[in-house]
């Protein structure tokens, strides 16, 4: 059983997280099915929210926090996208490679598709 790892969940009063006999109710964190957020680790956004106000600066602290722009050049901005020739003209590729910046096209190589 999964639960949500918002730090508030509990105080958010729904039917869906009340707990116990009638005169003993309490809230409960909500356990997760297939409505999730952050990768099935939150029961709602508002959730997902609440953990990262509380938790975000430090995570990314943790993992590596940015000090110089990451820069998309000619060499580094090729993307595999949808030909979309292959659309009128099925014996087309379905996918080529796209430079983001100068916008040429090279087809895939055996490796890639």
């Amino acid at each position: 059983m999964k639960y949500c790892q918002g730090t508030k969940c509990h105080t958010y009063d729904t039917t869906d997280r009340k707990r116990g006999t009638k005169g003993n109710k309490r809230n409960q964190t909500r356990s997760i099915s297939h409505n999730y957020y952050g990768g099935g680790s939150f029961c709602t956004l508002t959730c997902q929210n609440d953990w990262w106000t509380e938790h975000g600066s430090r995570a990314i602290d943790h993992f590596g926090r940015l000090h110089n722009p990451i820069v998309l050049d000619e060499a580094n901005a090729w993307r595999q996208v949808y030909n979309h020739d292959h659309w009128e003209d099925t014996t087309q590729p379905r996918f080529h490679e796209k430079n983001m910046i100068t916008k040429a096209i090279r087809p895939l190589t055996r490796e890639q598709g």
